[in-house]
């Protein structure tokens, strides 16, 4: 194992990550084209998302179990032909069924790869690393959704609809020449961790992964606090901006940028504080899903429309919780034999799709009652009704922080049976100080000497 041939596997397995989010958020970028062009409802086209999302989190467990039997090179360059496939589809698609079947086939190929890169990680670099490389490819990949933003949208608005997507089909196509080109799955001279074979080892190997408290924690981890982001920046985010906040396009515009760059900014410090601190990895997590609830309090109970430095704020501290998410993947990590950290890593990333799943179908549920009871007073997208619909994130957040509690506990019951105890944070927090003061003490008189 080398570092520069580590980097270089890393690279291209996070190109193919980074094709993966640009083709998943591709279809956000044409809503009005597409409106046009399947002669379709709002509903029928916000429908697109909803079926990628569920697909792409319900084939998470089925892809880990597959990762761990044939490696990330080959579901890597799988995922990109079935995306290349779906956005070819697409580009000649003129009916919703037509439609609905690339965005089938993008979603399935987009579940294929972010496991499968993940699981490189801990297989080409030193455990020290693992945490903030699994940061930086959060972080990196997220440089996709840019793809989407401006080339793919430059060339929509220039072009026309084939050639945009036809672009996309040829992007999984090289994503996929170079994985099968240059992506190895370990090391040379390593022999790759093998899952067991057959049916029923593979129902034992998921059962297993399930039953250790280490991979619950890191699904409730990123349950907690993944969700919350994922609605605000695919679904819910711009008509609450626009229709119940006021704001002008331009201005949206400039919020979800910082939200890609807060979420890229942040996601170093918390792979470091990951690897120095490996014992308070939970209590990260729970911070992130305070200053989340705390974040959406302040900017709902204000009067009338919250001022644009709070709504920044709120997008600052949802963009907190992609980076913060990663932390469920280091438990299944750490808590999970290496010939089964794939299927670990499906249980936990179904987690915050799930929760985002049930917050999208939820708030859309509220506003529709809200507007039928004639509480909206005509304006389904109304300030008023925003505020109680997206409330129901709370009962998410608090119901996903509770279950993080009580798998913490388990997890630490585990851990003191191996002879490894956490101590309360007070306490840890009391003995770093005395480190602290003592290491000043210690330099002290070396440094009055050498002046």
């Amino acid at each position: 194992m080398t570092a520069p041939r580590a980097w270089l596997i890393w690279t291209i397995g996070i190109f193919g990550y980074l094709v993966a989010v640009s083709q998943r958020t591709s279809f956000g970028v044409v809503g009005l084209e597409a409106t046009e062009r399947f002669n379709a409802s709002a509903s029928a086209i916000s429908f697109f998302t909803v079926l990628q999302l569920l697909v792409y989190a319900g084939l998470q467990i089925p892809v880990g179990l597959l990762v761990d039997r044939f490696g990330s090179r080959a579901m890597i360059a799988g995922g990109a032909i079935l995306m290349g496939l779906g956005q070819l589809q697409l580009a000649f698609a003129d009916s919703i069924p037509g439609g609905i079947l690339g965005r089938v086939l993008v979603g399935a190929g987009d579940a294929m790869t972010f496991i499968s890169v993940i699981r490189l990680i801990p297989l080409w670099f030193a455990p020290a690393r693992v945490p903030l490389v699994t940061q930086l490819t959060g972080m990196t990949g997220q440089l996709g959704q840019l793809v989407s933003v401006i080339p793919f949208a430059f060339v929509l608005h220039a072009a026309g609809w084939t050639p945009a997507f036809l672009m996309l089909a040829g992007m999984s196509a090289v994503a996929a020449v170079l994985v099968v080109l240059l992506l190895k799955d370990v090391p040379p001279g390593t022999e790759r961790p093998q899952s067991h074979q057959g049916l029923k080892a593979t129902g034992v190997s998921l059962a297993r992964a399930w039953r250790q408290p280490g991979t619950r924690l890191g699904m409730w981890s990123h349950f907690t606090i993944q969700f919350s982001g994922t609605v605000f920046a695919m679904t819910w985010g711009y008509p609450f901006l626009i229709s119940g906040q006021g704001l002008d396009a331009g201005t949206v515009a400039a919020l979800m940028g910082l939200y890609v760059a807060a979420g890229m900014a942040v996601g170093p410090f918390i792979g470091r504080f990951v690897s120095r601190h490996p014992l308070r990895r939970s209590t990260m997590v729970l911070l992130i899903a305070g200053v989340t609830a705390a974040a959406w309090a302040a900017v709902l109970l204000t009067p009338g429309r919250a001022p644009l430095w709070l709504l920044a704020g709120l997008v600052v501290a949802l963009a907190i919780g992609g980076p913060g998410s990663m932390i469920g993947f280091d438990f299944a990590r750490t808590f999970n034999p290496a010939h089964r950290i794939g299927t670990a890593t499906g249980i936990v990333n179904v987690g915050g799709f799930i929760a985002a799943l049930i917050a999208i179908f939820l708030i859309g549920l509220v506003l529709d009652v809200l507007y039928a009871s004639g509480f909206s007073n005509g304006n389904l997208y109304g300030l008023d009704p925003f505020r109680i619909a997206l409330s129901v994130q709370f009962l998410l957040l608090g119901s996903g922080a509770a279950a993080l509690v009580v798998c913490r506990r388990k997890v630490r019951r585990q851990m003191a049976a191996q002879g490894v105890v956490v101590p309360p944070l007070r306490a840890a927090l009391a003995r770093q100080r005395r480190e602290n003061l003592a290491r000043r003490r210690q330099t002290s008189p070396t440094d009055r000497e050498s002046d």
